[in-house]
């Protein structure tokens, strides 16, 4: 892979959040699907596929919106695959009641746009916290809500230590929404989300395996 990632593989030139250049952004953004696979899992593959381009319709076809147990689940493999395994949080998710999901999360979509309240209101499930709250969130309203992932936390300047916790969130989302905005502003070739400048952060991090290589 070439331009921004192939360049923090080598450890050479700027990070992407110091890039003033639109071709870097819309590059590392167009690279996700090569940096999912080169992770090596076809199990990542399967659930990113299923989270980017199954999921977002899924919500958007339902009248009042809400997430199942069974997809917060995947949800939380999905975040848990890409990042890291937590065993004990995938079978507390599995074990709420499934009304208790239902109804968390219809409450936790009629709270868009607020920061906070719908964070809150996803966490209060067991086995959820801040990262899989904004998961689900993401995928509801991406033009809001980033995913929370402590390898693009640690490319924003002036955050501090990655605390997942809702104060950090909220900054972090605010940090993401503000280079959107930056970016829709003086790049033209697309309508840049929050959740889009995530993933691009994350894609020219190259990901969990890159950041094991250079440990």
């Amino acid at each position: 892979m070439g331009g921004v990632f192939a360049q923090m593989k080598e450890g050479k030139g700027v990070s992407l959040w110091q890039q003033e250049d639109c071709g870097a952004w819309h590059a590392a953004l167009e690279s996700y699907p090569q940096v999912i696979a080169a992770q090596g899992s076809e199990r990542l593959i399967t659930f990113d596929d299923w989270y980017r381009n199954e999921l977002p319709s899924l919500l958007a076809s339902r009248q009042e919106p809400y997430i199942t147990v069974g997809e917060l689940e995947e949800i939380a493999v999905w975040k848990m695959t890409r990042g890291t395994w937590r065993e004990r949080n995938r079978q507390l998710i599995k074990g709420n009641p499934p009304d208790a999901v239902v109804e968390a999360s219809r409450k936790a979509f009629s709270e868009v746009p607020d920061l906070r309240k719908p964070v809150n209101t996803l966490s209060a499930l067991a086995g959820v916290g801040p990262a899989t709250a904004s998961a689900a969130l993401a995928a509801y309203a991406p033009q809001i809500y980033p995913f929370f992932d402590d390898l693009v936390a640690v490319q924003i300047p002036d955050l501090g230590p990655v605390a997942f916790t809702v104060k950090y969130y909220i900054s972090y989302a605010q940090a993401l929404s503000e280079r959107a905005e930056k970016l829709r502003d003086t790049c033209d070739e697309r309508t840049w989300t929050p959740h889009d400048v995530a993933q691009a952060l994350w894609a020219a991090s190259g990901g969990k395996i890159a950041t094991e290589q250079r440990a």
